[in-house]
């Protein structure tokens, strides 16, 4: 059986990802787009042989229809819940790309209308499905380092100009785009949700790129157990994606950490000791989309849901603040049952093909 999807927003990530990695999936298929652009949509369903092109005042219809069970949203972040809530009521399982909304009451909202629907509403975090990144976290669950005590990230790179990303009305900026890679990952390796933020941010004056948004987020988070969380996320620098923990007895790093064009890299340092270890590059959005499509095939709710989603952006809320007020921030958010497991990942293989403008 194949879990059939739809494609919201056509864009740089359904392109040069989603699309893709879909075709490497085992279990998923995408039998429409949906996009403002039909000449685009047509020449990308041509190229991937999807049967429909909807554009968006026909995505209700879509909806009420049999041809679709999940939807993928790859949106501007403010369309979000609109898109999502009109999907699950429509009885169809829910894939959305983080952050999962612009505010806490838009993810409750999204996180009811699921419940209430019956369907799955997932967070896409992809690296939940990653070898690397579930390894880190076994190795912290096995000892390998004691306890954790400090997390260090940074996650950078030059935005291009005109980006949406770049846009404060689909609040955009580097801590919503990629300083959630960050908090996400502190939070699985600490095992705890953070209780306090404090954050500083940087706009420079002399670049147009920021007009709007911020050029750097520095962050500190702070754990129940002592733990403690730094980052810095820029759409400003050089290309850096690592991160390190250090824990009471060692530590280890993955680099590259987050992005999904190359493959992880986990150093682990003990007791004098080094050692390394290179995990094969998958397709990280044919490995999300396999999980997802297993989890609604077995009628179980993925780990990553919307839940897991809510968490992130309440520490999101909190730093935004701690940024313009220069005042640390209490987070409350209810503890996590679930974290990565190596059930969960997924090796896809990596493809090649597809088509990008």
């Amino acid at each position: 059986m194949m879990i059939r999807y739809a494609v919201v927003g056509a864009g740089w990530i359904s392109q040069q990802a989603f699309l893709p990695g879909v075709g490497q999936s085992a279990n998923s298929k995408v039998t429409a787009i949906v996009t403002g652009d039909r000449d685009k949509a047509a020449r990308l369903a041509d190229f991937h042989g999807v049967g429909q092109i909807v554009d968006y005042d026909g995505y209700d219809a879509l909806l009420k229809g049999s041809d679709v069970d999940a939807v993928y949203i790859a949106l501007p972040n403010h369309l979000h819940a609109d898109y999502a809530i009109r999907a699950a009521r429509s009885g169809k399982h829910v894939l959305v790309e983080k952050p999962l909304a612009t505010s806490e009451q838009d993810a409750l909202a999204m996180i009811a209308a699921a419940r209430e629907a019956g369907v799955f509403l997932m967070t896409a975090y992809r690296l939940h499905n990653e070898p690397g990144t579930v390894a880190v976290l076994e190795h912290i669950r096995n000892d390998a380092i004691g306890r954790p005590l400090f997390f260090q990230s940074v996650f950078s790179f030059q935005a291009a100009a005109g980006n949406h990303r770049l846009k404060a009305t689909s609040w955009g900026g580097p801590l919503q785009d990629i300083g959630v890679y960050c908090v996400n990952a502190a939070r699985h390796i600490f095992a705890e949700e953070p209780i306090e933020a404090m954050a500083m941010a940087h706009r420079p004056n002399d670049d147009p790129r920021f007009g709007e948004v911020e050029a750097s987020v520095a962050a500190l988070l702070r754990f129940p157990s002592g733990g403690l969380a730094q980052f810095v996320a820029s759409f400003g620098a050089a290309a850096v994606d690592a991160y390190r923990v250090v824990g009471t007895a060692g530590d280890l790093e993955l680099d590259p950490g987050f992005r999904f064009e190359t493959a992880t890299k986990l150093r682990l340092r003990r007791d004098g000791d080094v050692s390394e270890t290179q995990f094969p590059q998958i397709d990280h959005f044919g490995a999300q989309v396999e999980y997802f499509s297993d989890c609604i095939k077995a009628g179980t709710p993925p780990e990553s849901d919307g839940e897991e989603g809510l968490a992130d952006l309440r520490t999101l809320f909190a730093i935004e603040t701690a940024t313009l007020t220069g005042q640390p921030q209490i987070i409350t958010s209810r503890p996590r049952a679930r974290h990565p497991t190596p059930d969960m990942v997924r090796v896809t293989p990596v493809t090649d093909r597809r088509l990008v403008f």
